[in-house]
């Protein structure tokens, strides 16, 4: 099946050799991180909904999820919730089948609950977070091309992708999975609201981490500053077995014992005192937020994974670039993938599908086109697998 994939060069100082790069990845408990995480989770909720009932996935979009931040009096040894959080649910779905109305908005319901509750430990969501559901019927224009034999696209619409990751970027993403996925097992206090933004000049790498800590796991400044030291160099002892550039830390720069200003919370989610969240706002569907790499500002979370190119793309060209590095051998040093749609014309067909490739000292870009275009084509020849893949949690997007 003959595609629009156009190969050329990257003319551009490799990420590596630039004197400055910026990286940031928002935690699993940053408010933009579960508005992002509850609108796919309600999407993949709906998917097993349709599939179980009709066969196959139905049309919906679920990515306008809000957080609206609550208020709360943290202390040490523990404070209370004062006000709780409101979570939106906001989008389109089927939600009426042959006359059969689904049971959509508790389906929605139930998936943000359960999502709130198995990443955030210290949020109560029967009494810290009210859930609101306002997703309505899909638009009719987008359901009729959705509703076709071949998937069709659903807009016109791009998305992009690069690989490999930098060191920088490997350190800030590797460090917000040890604080919130491993180190809090061991340490209770730390919260899920981590965010951890990292900033390479030359040879030398420096990490700014705001951790939320959770009150009523630390009795008073001595034990929070202990933790906050930990942090400190349990991110650093990973490092060096990701980089052998020079790196520094800080955590939690705004606080001022003095002041008794501490990054302190009851849930361990600043979102429990005022900080709102939205979908798209946070990480991209490689987990990291990288203004010195080609970005999406598209929003993966919440979009159908069948026929909404906005998730699709995004996911597909990072797998793609990935790919092309790993097959090439060595023999490529960056690579950006660009995809552009058409709205009504099938999915696995885009406008063009472009690879920017940076061959590796002396090897030219014709050694690696021929493989660079095969990895291509054969993503593009099952791109059917992808709502599978999502639902089976072998792919994140964000």
């Amino acid at each position: 099946m003959a595609r629009n994939i156009q190969i050329e060069p990257l003319r551009t100082v490799h990420i590596e050799d630039q004197e400055v790069e910026l990286v940031e990845r928002k935690g699993l408990g940053h408010p933009d991180s579960i508005a992002d995480g509850v609108s796919e989770s309600v999407s993949r909720a709906l998917c097993r909904l349709y599939l179980d009932e009709f066969g196959k996935i139905l049309h919906h979009n679920t990515d306008e999820t809000q957080v609206v931040g609550g208020a709360s009096e943290p202390k040490f040894g523990g404070g209370r919730v004062t006000s709780p959080i409101y979570i939106l649910l906001v989008g389109r779905a089927t939600t009426e089948v042959n006359g059969e109305k689904l049971p959509y908005r508790d389906v929605a319901i139930e998936a943000a609950r359960n999502y709130v509750k198995s990443v955030c430990s210290h949020v109560d969501v029967d009494k810290h977070v009210e859930f609101d559901c306002k997703i309505g019927q899909g638009s009719v224009d987008l359901r009729g091309v959705f509703d076709q034999k071949e998937i069709l696209a659903n807009d016109t619409s791009f998305g992009v992708g690069f690989a490999p990751l930098s060191d920088t970027e490997r350190i800030v993403l590797e460090s917000e999975k040890l604080l919130t996925l491993k180190l809090k097992k061991k340490v209770p206090a730390i919260g899920e609201d981590v965010k951890v933004m990292g900033y390479r000049q030359g040879e030398k790498i420096h990490l700014t981490v705001a951790a939320a800590l959770v009150d009523s796991e630390v009795k008073d400044g001595q034990e929070y500053q202990s933790v906050c030291d930990e942090i400190r160099d349990k991110l650093a002892d990973q490092a060096t077995k990701l980089t052998r550039r020079e790196l520094t830390i800080d955590v939690n720069t705004a606080d001022d014992p003095e002041l008794g200003r501490y990054y302190l919370t009851v849930t361990g989610c600043s979102m429990e005192a005022g900080d709102d969240g939205s979908v798209g706002r946070g990480n991209r569907a490689n987990g990291l937020i990288t203004p010195c790499r080609p970005m999406s500002l598209e929003a993966s979370a919440g979009k159908n994974p069948v026929n909404h190119v906005g998730k699709i793309y995004n996911i597909l060209g990072n797998m793609i670039a990935n790919d092309i590095v790993k097959e090439t051998g060595g023999n490529v040093r960056e690579v950006h993938v660009r995809i552009l749609s058409q709205i009504g014309k099938p999915v696995d067909q885009p406008q063009v599908a472009s690879l920017q490739i940076l061959p590796a000292d002396g090897v030219k870009l014709a050694q690696v086109k021929g493989k660079a275009e095969a990895v291509a084509q054969s993503w593009f020849d099952q791109i059917d697998t992808i709502p599978r893949r999502l639902l089976t949690d072998k792919l994140t997007v964000f």
